[in-house]
């Protein structure tokens, strides 16, 4: 379908991409284009509507058709975040409309609140139900298959902790995209002339390629047959090789170079439609093992409701036994129609929690189902992502309380919390209320985590408290995602307008906002006592420095933490329970690999290379060098004397920089700063290449013989500055303003004029260039920084400060220089047109692909990929957890962590895993025990302590300081002293007056010389 035109023959708009960009990282600009100009109708304004409704509007499709025909009542505060009390009785559509539109003004909100007919449809790309009889649903889609193009259709409900989702997108629907993510690519190293032929990539990283995959070549030299752009199939993948579905024996022989790249093949899917789905169902979409026997019954249990509700004209009452035999005799009767693929036995436990909890829409179902049928829709509208092909269950019920509910605790009480203690019943409801919280962050995970704690009524009371803290502010590019904040808070602090917008929906939350970030510095906020009172935690944060410390924190004060983390369309939770599962710090990604120094400097092979090398540029040029200079102004005698004592090399590189920013390179004038981008064109992309290629010519080898330029090593070419190309001229031109920006020099009108710029950079004289005979150039992989150099730096030293001392004088007074702090997000301040010039000159350099300002924005700015949809799906899961942890009692079994990707999709869900457990006679202990002893002892009486138990103590730290150890003399003379007092002496720990014990930790051996790993040891002195 041709998308360049929407229906009534306009242009699609143009994509804000301040506002876009986390997003747009995850879609790509075409993906983006199609959904601006999708209609799409949802009906159904319950809490699971309501979820759906907000991602779409977040998302950015053309316009959203709210239908209902329904009033608001108080079951449905429990889930849908849109209404509050004073909404109850008005049209559940019309109620919602003005807050979604707040979350995007560019989306057209439209309501329907008479009854729907099949022609209401046409005007949609894709249609969602999310309460509808199951007649209804299969008249609607129907008809959305009869038409051209097929609208697609998705109908999901969510009853008290079951969820379902069906999609049917048509007869033939093509994904263009299955998996979104970037081609795999391999350089080439070698191409036998076989049949099949064998193709081995270097080693520098290994290939992404499965057997079946599609490649292309190109560069390759010699066997320049296979450069003609026909995809090839892979056969025997392997890490570093693979075969070729080729006869390459009539080819040439393979002399060098040489990319191989994935082709990404489109994929048609026949749906078939729910009146067929519904007899042969197909595979299911499993998201938990050890429930695979679930989505069958399942299957049977939504189809055995519907048919209550058609017969009897409303849901089973919550702890009414006799409305639970009828619906299990409906599912008995539906199971007996079907012949031979009729289940065996019908688990009679799980339909009873299924016919209790069906009229309720729990909020985190809600969330977490909103989540997925969000990405659905924009998979039906765009064809980015591989559809749920076709049937989705999924229940919770080991959420459910540990102990059994008495029906008279399932009563509603005529409040906002009625839907939910249907399913739970009163007591937990009381808990949750009363429950005392500490949310770390306030971003993307925070907004959702609020709303889902508002509308679950947790902190909801006088005795219940939630803590929440982000030292962040407000930015124009969180509001794409982070939904309780209004463009009008942009520069305001997350925490407080966060705060504020929860208490909106929930007016009982109590809630306290900082703007601390917990971190060892902030202990004197969040002190014992803070710690020692809540009865969990909540992690809602974007690093993993971050969760390792509150990690450690509620190690050490027992307290439970739920985890999750989201990438583009990933997501994953993990739940940390005292004693019951491993810490969040037990098991880590292994680091990023970063790329070697001589790489980044001279070899580049890639554009992340480029770009990397041209951030650390950007940042030496306009913050370093600037902030050095000013150091040096502010103080020069200090300056030059710490210069002096540090005599290395580093010192003596950052006297020529200070130097060369304010002798030969400063600028007066905006003509010195065009001059001073120009030559910097010519040394960057010229001069330096001329260098390179002059120590390391074309056909120089290395030690062993082997050619130097070698891959992954790409020979550079120099660039020949011309004002006439305008990727030469726009360097120039941010280079000059950013340089001005440095010195305090106004930038004239026709800086941004191409002619006049043109002629101005053409009247700058630019210096021939002779390559050195021997400079060193660092080719050494293991190279991370710059080393010392041998030669007397001392002397060099002295002289470059003599010479500043001259040139200081000349300084206008008072001159400082203005430092650049890169900041990707601000499309005016020319930081990225600097960055992606550099790099795409650079790429040019070494015939890299180039990349737009938006990709290397993605690159240069580490720009995390998000989109609201996993967001919702992982704080909807999380706290589906927090049920378990705040009931408390709950078995390591009844505890999730998961997995997701909704790009697959794919949801793999397990138990957590249990801590370690470590042994020693007839004591066991994992990471979550922490060995308490009373009274204030001294180093004696606790080495005394150990050895009763069988470990001799070699070794007492507290802090970094080492307090004991058996091998030093002069500690046996500490052996009588307090502990208390030996850290205070040497370890210069001042035990602060709210805090009664100290910390210590030992190294142990037992009788046998092994060593054994101990918990931490508080001593209670006071």
């Amino acid at each position: 379908m041709d998308m360049e035109c929407d229906a009534n023959g306009s242009n699609p708009p143009e994509i804000d991409e301040d506002l876009h960009s986390r997003q747009l990282a995850v879609y790509g600009r075409e993906t983006m284009r199609r959904l601006f100009a999708s209609n799409v109708l949802i009906s159904g304004l319950n809490g699971l509507g309501a979820e759906i409704a907000k991602n779409l509007v977040l998302a950015g499709v053309k316009s959203v058709t709210l239908h209902d025909e329904g009033n608001v009542d108080m079951w449905d505060l429990s889930s849908n975040f849109f209404f509050s009390e004073g909404d109850v009785g008005k049209n559940r559509a019309l109620a919602c409309v003005q807050k979604l539109q707040e979350l995007n003004n560019a989306v057209i909100i439209s309501t329907l609140t008479e009854t729907l007919s099949k022609e209401h449809l046409s005007n949609f790309q894709a249609v969602v139900f999310t309460d509808i009889s199951l007649e209804k649903a299969i008249e609607y889609d129907d008809y959305c298959r009869s038409q051209l193009p097929p609208i697609a259709f998705i109908k999901s409900e969510v009853r008290g902790l079951f969820g379902s989702v069906f999609c049917d997108f048509g007869p033939d629907f093509t994904v263009f995209d299955v998996d979104g993510e970037e081609p795999h690519t391999g350089i080439i190293a070698s191409i036998s002339n076989d049949n099949p032929a064998l193709v081995s990539c270097v080693d520098d990283e290994r290939l992404e390629f499965q057997d079946g995959d599609l490649v292309v070549f190109s560069e390759v030299q010699g066997m320049t047959e296979l450069n003609d752009g026909k995809p090839r199939k892979v056969r025997n993948a392997r890490p570093y090789s693979f075969t070729l579905e080729e006869d390459t024996t009539q080819f040439g022989a393979y002399t060098k170079g040489g990319i191989v790249t994935q082709v990404k093949q489109p994929k048609v899917l026949q749906f078939k439609s729910l009146r067929d789905a519904l007899r042969d169902p197909g595979d299911f979409l499993l998201s938990d093992f050890s429930k695979f026997d679930r989505p069958p019954l399942l299957h049977l249990g939504f189809q055995a409701l519907d048919k209550f509700r058609h017969d009897l004209g409303r849901f089973p009452v919550a702890g009414s036994e006799d409305d639970v035999q009828k619906l299990i005799a409906l599912a008995v009767q539906i199971n007996e129609s079907l012949g031979d693929s009729k289940l065996e036995q019908i688990d009679k436990k799980l339909l009873h929690h299924f016919s209790h909890g069906s009229r309720a829409i729990l909020n985190p179902m809600a969330a977490m189902f909103g989540g997925i049928v969000g990405q659905e829709i924009v998979k039906a509208c765009s064809g980015k992502f591989h559809p749920l092909f076709q049937f989705f269950y999924f229940d919770s019920v080991e959420s459910l309380p540990t102990e059994p509910l008495e029906p008279g605790d399932l009563k509603p009480m005529n409040c906002r919390y009625d839907a939910q203690i249907s399913v739970f019943g009163s007591k937990l409801q009381k808990k949750l209320e009363e429950a005392k919280i500490f949310m770390v962050g306030s971003g993307a995970l925070g907004c959702e985590f609020l709303k889902n704690l508002a509308l679950m009524g947790v902190c909801c009371s006088q005795k219940g408290k939630l803590t929440i803290t982000d030292d962040d502010v407000i930015e124009k590019s969180n509001l794409s995602r982070q939904f309780l904040f209004r463009d009008w808070n942009i520069g305001q602090a997350k925490s407080t307008v966060a705060a504020s917008a929860a208490m909106a929906i929930n007016p009982a939350l109590h809630i306290e906002a900082l703007q601390n970030r917990a971190s060892p510095e902030t202990e004197n906020v969040f002190d014992d006592a803070f710690w020692e009172s809540l009865d969990a935690v909540i992690n809602a944060l974007d690093n993993v420095t971050a969760r390792m410390y509150i990690d450690s924190k509620c190690l050490y004060f027992q307290k439970p933490l739920l985890e999750s983390g989201t990438l583009g369309a990933k997501c994953n939770t993990q739940m940390v329970i005292p004693h019951l599962t491993e810490n969040y710090g037990a098991s880590r990604d292994p680091p990023e690999k970063q790329a070697p120094m001589c790489t980044v400097h001279s070899f580049p092979h890639n554009i992340d290379h480029c770009l990397t090398w041209a951030r650390s540029e950007f940042e030496g040029l306009l913050e370093k060098t600037p902030n050095e200079v000013n150091t040096f102004l502010s103080n020069p005698g200090a300056y030059a004397s710490a210069m002096k004592s540090a005599g290395d090399a580093q010192a003596r590189d950052l006297l020529e920089r200070v130097l060369e920013c304010l002798d030969r390179d400063r600028c007066e004038t905006f003509q010195d700063c065009i001059t001073w981008a120009r030559l910097k064109f010519e040394d960057y992309f010229s001069n330096r290449v001329k260098q390179l290629t002059f120590t390391f010519p074309e056909d120089s080898a290395t030690s062993t013989g082997a050619p130097f330029w070698s891959a992954p090593k790409r020979f550079p070419r120099p660039l020949q500055f011309s004002s006439s190309d305008p990727s030469h001229l726009h360097f120039v031109m941010a280079a000059a303003i950013l340089r001005a920006e440095t010195f305090g020099i106004l930038v004239p009108d026709w800086a941004k004029n191409p002619k006049k710029l043109a002629d101005a950079v053409d009247a700058v004289v630019v210096p021939d260039f002779q390559p050195k005979m021997g400079v060193r150039i660092v080719t050494d992989e293991k190279a991370t920084s710059l080393s010392a150099a041998s030669i007397d730096d001392a002397a060099v030293i002295n002289d470059l400060i003599a010479k500043l001392e001259e040139c200081a004088k000349k300084l206008p007074p008072g001159f400082r220089m203005n430092p650049i702090q890169f900041e990707k997000d601000d499309d005016t301040n020319y930081h990225m047109d600097f960055i992606a010039g550099l790099a795409n000159m650079r790429a040019r350099n070494y015939s890299i692909p180039e990349v737009d300002k938006l990709k290397a924005k993605f690159i240069a700015g580490r720009i995390i990929p998000a989109i609201a949809t996993s967001t919702a799906m992982a704080t909807g899961l999380v706290c589906l957890d927090l049920f378990k942890a705040l009931a408390g009692g709950h078995k390591l079994e009844d505890y999730r962590n998961t997995f997701a990707n909704l790009a697959l999709p794919l949801f793999s869900m397990a138990e957590p895993v249990p801590p370690k457990t470590i042994k020693h006679r007839d004591m066991s202990w994992t990471v979550w025990d922490r060995w308490i002893i009373k009274g204030d002892l001294t180093l004696r009486e606790l080495l005394q302590w150990l050895e009763d138990r069988g470990l001799n103590a070699y070794s007492i730290s507290c802090g970094t300081s080492l307090l004991y150890n058996s091998m030093f003399l002069r500690h046996k003379d500490r052996m009588d002293k307090k502990v208390v007092d030996v850290a205070q002496e040497v370890a210069k720990v001042e035990v602060p007056p709210y805090r009664r014990h100290l910390d210590v930790v030992v190294a142990c051996e037992d009788d046998e010389d092994n060593d054994i790993d101990i918990p931490l040891i508080s001593i209670y002195f006071r």
